[in-house]
């Protein structure tokens, strides 16, 4: 019975000893993951970057008032490092932020237009607060590149040619009237009711109104960056592009057709 016992605790002691002789491994630094490399890659159109966009339908003081909705297109395509992140074709919606029509005295129509958002063919929308840059060069309205503000021409030559040639044609008449009793009289007399009538038909008569006319272009300046994901840039599944922006472009100067007649 005891040499049972002494050789159970022997085993114990041994097998303790053994325990306790068992070399121990030295913790090394925790090991990371791996980074995993990603092809994520990111485009951006920079601040200040000039988009060329064509009027999809009209806006004139005469028929345009403040919130009203202006629509866009691109016509130039934008691209980032060799790639096309705007496509031509992309929609940019727009707000007229003001709109004061022509005075009868003086004064000329004028409105204020805000670009809002821009939409690439495949739906990717961004939105920011933009203005416009510039105006198609056959454009006769003024751009005021401080305000945003888009002017229409004034009208001064044009008033003064209409009362000139009114005097001239009542001069005329009343020169035909007086023949035989006093010719200068009477031309002269025409002509004051001419100059009269024609005065009163400037004053009476608004001075042209503002117009952007379907399918001019006006250039768009970004107050921000747009910043694209390549994924956002696949446009290989889009429908054929039909622009909806053509037109007749800017309206005919009123300077070049010799002014426009505002009195009959």
């Amino acid at each position: 019975m005891q040499v049972s016992v002494y050789l159970a605790i022997t085993a114990m002691a041994g097998a303790l000893a053994a325990q306790e002789t068992v070399p121990l491994v030295a913790a090394g630094p925790e090991q990371k993951p791996a980074a995993v490399e990603s092809d994520h890659k990111s485009y951006v159109v920079e601040n200040g970057t000039r988009i060329p966009l064509s009027m999809v339908n009209s806006v004139s003081t005469k028929t345009t008032g403040e919130g009203d909705r202006v629509y866009l297109e691109t016509t130039f395509p934008i691209a980032v490092n060799g790639k096309i992140v705007i496509p031509a074709g992309s929609y940019v919606l727009g707000t007229v932020t003001a709109s004061k029509r022509p005075g009868k005295v003086k004064g000329r129509g004028e409105f204020r237009l805000r670009f809002d958002s821009l939409m690439l063919p495949n739906g990717v929308t961004r939105d920011f607060r933009a203005q416009v840059a510039g105006l198609d060069g056959r454009a006769t309205e003024d751009l005021d590149k401080k305000e945003g503000t888009i002017r229409s021409e004034g009208n001064k030559s044009g008033d003064a040619r209409v009362i000139g040639e009114t005097a001239t044609t009542g001069a005329a008449v009343g020169g035909l009237a007086g023949i035989g009793r006093a010719p200068a009289l009477g031309a002269g007399i025409g002509a004051a009711a001419g100059a009269t009538a024609a005065l009163i038909g400037v004053l009476v008569t608004r001075g042209p109104d503002a117009v952007l006319a379907k399918g001019t272009t006006v250039e768009m300046v970004l107050d921000r960056q747009l910043i694209y994901d390549e994924a956002e840039l696949n446009f290989s599944n889009l429908p054929p592009r039909y622009s909806s922006s053509e037109g007749g472009g800017p309206l005919p100067s009123r300077k070049a057709q010799g002014g426009a007649r505002r009195f009959p």
